[in-house]
């Protein structure tokens, strides 16, 4: 997918191209960073730490590129996996226009007229895994899928209607009452786009990955700004939170096979062929051995939060179906996430089973009203994939981010160097709060999103 076709899409509200047939002419997925992040430069010093083998450069947008909103960006690579960054990231303006649906022949786009024309913002991060192929189309394709849902649903969003529900010119105008009589809001009309983008992209991820031949599959963190509203969709680990001057706000939870135990184990309970007779859904406190047969032990099911005791059977030894505990946790022994796109040809090594099933594109959605915060020139949301979490608290970063903001509000970059900032915290330099340095030997992406510049443009492309 080119630059060019990837602008045109996203602006043009274009739609996305068939995916191609597999075969000989399929190409790979060309590996490429965020256009926002071309022609920049490390941050300073990095250079001199790139000369060592021990040490890759933080990158950040050129000076003179603005982002949306003024926001902060930079850039690590850790993992020493390869060359490539398999954190990918994407920023834009949404631009959100109504359509009328004729026959398929001649649909007729409509621009709505200036003052319902609804124009958003969007932030998003990829953490590949297996490869940066699938976080790469999805940089490239997710913000195409929103812009699609939320069209479908714009005749609500712009509706007049009081704050709270959709009445008036109804989203739902053959049956109002129930659309009253559940509450329905317009931003549950976002939500409900969202959701049906992730999967969306999902699906298109999957044709491309085998058209082309290529595997892997990301986790995916977005915001989004919508008429005064944040809105954060999380599928996999990586995390956003909201840090003000006294107040720190966690806006996605993490998805791990430890955190969505029991929906893992009742897709097992309910299709037990997809363990393939060879793993036990049940979760013990650690891996059974054949001497343990007839032993009374501790467990539990699908339907428990709690635990309780069984004899040990010999269909109990089979390998768990979520083995090790926090970071170490694997489900099927082989991925640490549960949600995420991609991941459509990724089976159990040596094995024909698939963890697609267990596996969720569906993103958790936190709503933040901006509109009812007084927001202050500090107020920013940080956004990162998990590589910065592994070492970094909520609290310890909620520390940078007071201590740096505040004196350099005549900054114009302030925001970027705060993410490189919190980068280099995870270098293995002293904490400022334990002392001791902390090492993360993960991609680490940032964007540090400041609340107060809403105002402010920039496209990011």
């Amino acid at each position: 997918m080119s630059a060019g076709w990837f602008r045109r899409r996203f602006l043009t509200g274009g739609p996305l191209p068939a995916p191609r047939p597999p075969g000989p002419r399929a190409s790979p997925v060309p590996y490429r960073r965020p256009r926002f992040l071309r022609g920049s430069g490390s941050s300073p010093g990095a250079a001199d730490a790139s000369r060592r083998s021990d040490a890759r450069p933080v990158r950040s947008p050129a000076r003179g590129r603005t982002l949306p909103w003024n926001a902060g960006y930079a850039e690590i690579i850790n993992a020493e996996k390869s060359e490539f960054n398999e954190d990918q990231a994407a920023c834009g303006k949404l631009c959100i226009r109504r359509y009328e649906f004729g026959s398929e022949e001649d649909r007729e786009w409509l621009t709505l007229c200036p003052e319902e024309f609804l124009m958003g913002h969007y932030w998003a991060l990829f953490d590949g895994h297996g490869g940066p192929a699938a976080a790469i189309l999805a940089a490239n394709t997710l913000h195409s899928c929103l812009r699609r849902q939320l069209e479908a649903v714009v005749e609500g969003m712009v509706a007049a209607q009081p704050p709270m529900h959709l009445s008036g010119r109804c989203v739902c105008p053959s049956d109002p009452q129930f659309v009253e009589e559940k509450g329905i809001k317009a931003e549950d009309l976002v939500i409900g786009a969202l959701e049906g983008a992730f999967q969306e992209c999902d699906e298109v991820i999957g044709r491309e990955l085998e058209a082309s031949g290529q595997v892997g599959g990301c986790t995916a963190l977005v915001a989004v700004s919508l008429q005064g509203k944040l809105y954060v969709a999380n599928a996999g680990d990586s995390r956003a939170i909201l840090v003000r001057r006294d107040e720190i706000r966690p806006l996605s939870s993490e998805f791990t096979p430890e955190t969505e135990r029991q929906r893992i184990q009742q897709l097992a309970f309910v299709y037990p062929e997809l363990l393939a007779d060879e793993f036990t859904r049940l979760e013990f406190p650690r891996r059974l051995k054949g001497d343990d047969l007839g032993q009374k032990v501790l467990f539990r099911d699908h339907h428990m939060s709690g635990w309780s005791y069984k004899c040990v059977e010999k269909s109990d030894l089979k390998y768990p179906l979520i083995h090790g505990h926090g970071r170490q946790a694997r489900l099927l022994g082989t991925l640490a996430v549960s949600r995420g796109l991609g991941d459509h040809q990724l089976r159990v090594l040596d094995t024909n089973i698939q963890l697609k099933p267990f596996l969720l594109s569906v993103p958790q959605v936190t709503v933040l009203d901006m509109d009812q915060l007084d927001l202050q020139e500090e107020d920013v949301v940080v956004m990162a994939t998990d590589g910065l979490w592994d070492v970094l608290s909520n609290e310890q970063v909620a520390w940078l981010v007071r201590s740096f903001l505040p004196g350099n509000r005549e900054d114009p970059h302030r925001f970027s160097e705060l993410a490189q900032m919190l980068i280099h915290s995870t270098q293995g330099k002293d904490d400022h709060l334990t002392g001791e340095g902390q090492v993360s030997y993960d991609d680490v992406s940032v964007f540090v999103i400041p609340l107060n510049s809403q105002s402010q443009g920039g496209s990011g492309y």
